[in-house]
C-alpha cells in the first residue's frame, strides 16, 4: 500500500473535521471531561481522527497503528475513540486519556499552572564525548533532550543515525522535526520502508506523536532485520527542539 495523502485544504477533509470537532466535544460533555490546556495537541487528535475516519471509515484512535487483520483494518490494542482503555483505566488512574486530549478537569488545571512555569532544564546537553553519543544512540528509549543533542552532535558529525517520522503524511505537513531524515507513515509501512531504503546496519531512532505508534514499530522492525532501533518516547508533541511546518 503506498503513501496516502489526504489534502488537509480539500472540502471532504474540512467537513470531516468539523463533523471530528462535534464529536469531540460531544465526549467531552458525556463523560464530564475537559480538553488538554494546550490546543495543538487537541488539534492533532482531532485531524487524525478525522483522517482515520476517512481512510478506515473508523474513529481509530491515531496514536496507534492500524494493521490489517482478515482482510480489514484494525487498531492495535482494538482503540477507537472514544477507546475502552482510556474510558476505564486511563482517564481515572492517570487525568489524562493516552492522546492526551481527554483529561479530568483536575490534571487540566494542573496542566494549565505548569504550563505557566519556566521549561526544564535539559539534563542533556551539546558537547557530549564521541563516546557518549555513540551509547546514547543505541538506547532504545530516547527522551527529547537526549534526541536534541543527539542531532546537534550528529551534525558535527560525532554519530551517524535515522531520524524516522512514522506519523501520517498530513501530521508531517503540520509539523516534523527538524532533521527527519525519513516519512514512513504506519498506515503503508511495509511499502514505504521498502521504498526508504534504509540500511538494515544504521542506527535509526523512530518517532510518532506521543510514542505509542513508533514504539509498536519498533518491536517489529527486528524481525524485519533491522539491528539497531531506538525510539523517542513521548513523541514530536513533547519535543522541545525544533519543528519545521
Amino acid at each position: 500500500m503506498s503513501m496516502i495523502k489526504i489534502d488537509m485544504n480539500s472540502p471532504e477533509f474540512i467537513d470531516r473535521m468539523e463533523k471530528t470537532v462535534k464529536f469531540t466535544d460531544k465526549v467531552i460533555k458525556q463523560f464530564g471531561w475537559e480538553y488538554n490546556p494546550q490546543q495543538d495537541v487537541n488539534e492533532g487528535v482531532q485531524m487524525g481522527l478525522a483522517r482515520n475516519k476517512m481512510m478506515y471509515n473508523k474513529l481509530f484512535c491515531p496514536c496507534f497503528m492500524v494493521e490489517e487483520v482478515d482482510g480489514k483494518p484494525q487498531s492495535v490494542d482494538n482503540r477507537t475513540c472514544p477507546c475502552t482503555p482510556a474510558i476505564e483505566k486511563e482517564i481515572p488512574e492517570i487525568g489524562s486519556c493516552h492522546c492526551g486530549i481527554f483529561c479530568t478537569p483536575e490534571f487540566a488545571a494542573a496542566k494549565r499552572e505548569e504550563l505557566g512555569l519556566a521549561k526544564e532544564t535539559p539534563t542533556h546537553s551539546s558537547g557530549l564525548s564521541k563516546e557518549a553519543c555513540e551509547a546514547l544512540v543505541k538506547k532504545d528509549e530516547i527522551a527529547t533532550d537526549e534526541m536534541i543533542a543527539l542531532l546537534e552532535a550528529r551534525e558535527l558529525g560525532m554519530v551517524k543515525f535515522k531520524l524516522v517520522d512514522v506519523r501520517e503524511h498530513m501530521e508531517w505537513e503540520m509539523g516534523h522535526i527538524k532533521g527527519a531524515d525519513e516519512l514512513v507513515p504506519t498506515s503503508s509501512f511495509y511499502q514505504t520502508l521498502e521504498e526508504a531504503k534504509i540500511s538494515k546496519e544504521d542506527n535509526i531512532i523512530l518517532y510518532c506523536h506521543v510514542g505509542s505508534r513508533s514504539a509498536h514499530v519498533a518491536r517489529i522492525m527486528p524481525d524485519l532485520g533491522y539491528t539497531n532501533i531506538g525510539n523517542l518516547t513521548h513523541g514530536i508533541v513533547s519535543y522541545s527542539g525544533e519543528i519545521e511546518r
